[in-house]
């Protein structure tokens, strides 16, 4: 498979779904404005990512950090002069200068980095090959990195990416606004107090940023990261599930502590109709807080989901059309903090139901124009 294309057609977000659900083991390379970056996949996961835009490499990541002497991180330099095929990180490996879970570490701050800058570009050229890419289309990056040996999953990285995203532009329009009305001194303590305010409401001021988002979606699967989006600022840990005839399958998660979490999520089925209590819920069509009952398919939930038995659980329905077309699932089983206000978070549930339904409703006019049928009879 090969995908080829511009970010104006076809978002990052959206690429990265593809080639998650598909599972698909490759390089992504972009190039912009701002800069090449490549992205490498494996089984859907991302396990390495260096752009030009970042500068540096990963010694000189652990060369600040104090990890690497100078005088070894030089002559890992020197040899890759002699072996430029070869990164400065491997080769930092191969010297015996650095393991295996240092690097992997350092790798994943700079695949996170490499990803939150490219969520702000949109527009440039997008190629996805099965494989690797040879060097002649890596030569525009500095450096190649290192492959860390367990994936990240992408949907977690768009998550963060988007999340950092909001939380830096509402601190530069607070620096903005406090700075022409006080001086530092006062500054300081209006931060505090609304940063106090914002810790107590994370349901108000996320639904504030994510509702501007979510009128303009690119696609379902936008929708459905929005949304988890949204309850990872509130919860530990949640799934959002498709809800079918008898049966809730995985669609996507957060904060679940277990290895390839978003591949076993979307193989997890949970058939509800044997569940009175999970029945209740979809058939009232209300969100539910509170204790969860125990049955064999909440048992088998909990089992999918790890840890021991959460406290309180929360079930939040998407309704698109007048039925529940999803079901979000969050507890704080880890820590069994009490929950937060979760208020914003049923208003943005309810809004993602009706842009998922003005979706739908511009994908069928879309059919209707291919396929010329009219919607209503003709007169006379």
């Amino acid at each position: 498979m090969s995908l080829v294309g511009r970010l104006e057609d076809l978002a990052l977000s959206d690429i990265f779904q593809i080639l998650s659900i598909g599972k698909k083991t490759g390089t992504l390379m972009i190039r912009s404005e701002k800069g090449d970056a490549f992205i490498m996949f494996r089984n859907g996961l991302i396990v390495r990512a260096e752009a030009g835009m970042l500068g540096g490499n990963i010694g000189e990541d652990l060369l600040r950090k104090g990890m690497v002497k100078e005088h070894i991180y030089a002559m890992a330099t020197a040899v890759r002069k002699k072996l430029p095929s070869k990164s400065i990180a491997e080769i930092l490996f191969e010297l015996g200068s650095s393991s295996k879970e240092v690097l992997d570490k350092i790798t994943k701050k700079r695949i996170e980095k490499v990803v939150y800058h490219l969520l702000t570009i949109n527009q440039g050229d997008f190629r996805f090959e099965l494989d690797s890419l040879d060097a002649g289309d890596l030569s525009r990056v500095e450096d190649t990195g290192w492959e860390v040996s367990k994936g990240i999953s992408p949907e977690y990285l768009l998550m963060e990416g988007a999340r950092v995203h909001d939380e830096l532009m509402q601190k530069e329009n607070l620096e903005e606004g406090l700075a022409g009305e006080a001086g530092t001194e006062q500054w300081e303590e209006e931060w505090g107090e609304r940063a106090a305010v914002a810790a107590e409401r994370k349901d108000i001021s996320a639904l504030k940023s994510l509702t501007q988002e979510l009128r303009f979606p690119n696609s379902t699967s936008e929708i459905t990261l929005l949304v988890l989006r949204f309850a990872s600022d509130i919860f530990q840990r949640g799934v959002l599930f498709m809800v079918g005839e008898d049966e809730l399958r995985g669609l996507g998660q957060f904060g679940l502590d277990m290895e390839r979490a978003d591949e076993r999520i979307r193989e997890t089925v949970v058939p509800y109709g044997q569940s009175p209590f999970l029945r209740k819920i979809l058939e009232s069509a209300q969100s539910f807080e509170g204790r969860l009952d125990r049955d064999f398919v909440t048992e088998l939930l909990i089992k999918e989901l790890g840890g021991g038995w959460p406290l309180e659980v929360v079930f939040l329905p998407v309704i698109t059309e007048g039925r529940v077309v999803a079901l979000l699932y969050c507890d704080n089983a880890s820590t069994s903090e009490p929950f937060s206000e979760t208020a914003g978070l049923e208003i943005f549930i309810s809004q993602a139901g009706l842009a998922l339904e003005k979706s739908l409703l511009q994908r069928r006019l879309q059919e209707i124009q291919k396929t010329g049928k009219k919607t209503f009879p003709e007169a006379g």
